[in-house]
């Protein structure tokens, strides 16, 4: 169990980087299943977002909403406004997984969540030294 700072971040580090490599996998693989590119999109870049919010000390809330992580994060860096685009993948985290909401995103939506994760990932590197 982590005990320290440091530990912490690297295991927020890890879980959101795991979600990255599950969506860059499906994604790339011959028959990509968009809807789990999707949602790993989405979790790796929630996880990125509350990999952020415990370098400031902050215990951050069990939400999959981005919009609300994201609001959290531009209290510390006004920065973050420029990923008010990532919203979008908020749907992802809950609705891609139970049939009652569930679509299949076409490979441009599973691309443009890839990418998405990817820079919200470069983005919070870039603030955070471990």
């Amino acid at each position: 169990m982590a005990k320290d700072l440091k530990d912490i971040l690297k295991l927020w580090k890890i879980k959101a980087e795991h979600d990255i490599k599950a969506a860059e996998k499906e994604l790339f693989s011959i028959d990509p299943l968009t809807d789990i590119v999707c949602f790993h999109a989405q979790q790796a870049a929630e996880k990125y977002l509350k990999y952020f919010l415990v370098s400031k000390g902050e215990v951050p809330s069990k939400t999959h909403n981005l919009k609300e992580l994201l609001i959290k994060c531009i209290s510390f860096d006004e920065e973050f406004k420029q990923l008010d685009y990532i919203i979008f993948m908020t749907e992802y985290a809950v609705e891609m997984r139970y049939p009652d909401d569930f679509y299949i995103p076409t490979i441009k939506e599973a691309n443009e969540a890839y990418k998405a994760a990817l820079n919200v990932s470069k983005f919070v590197l870039s603030k955070i030294s471990i």
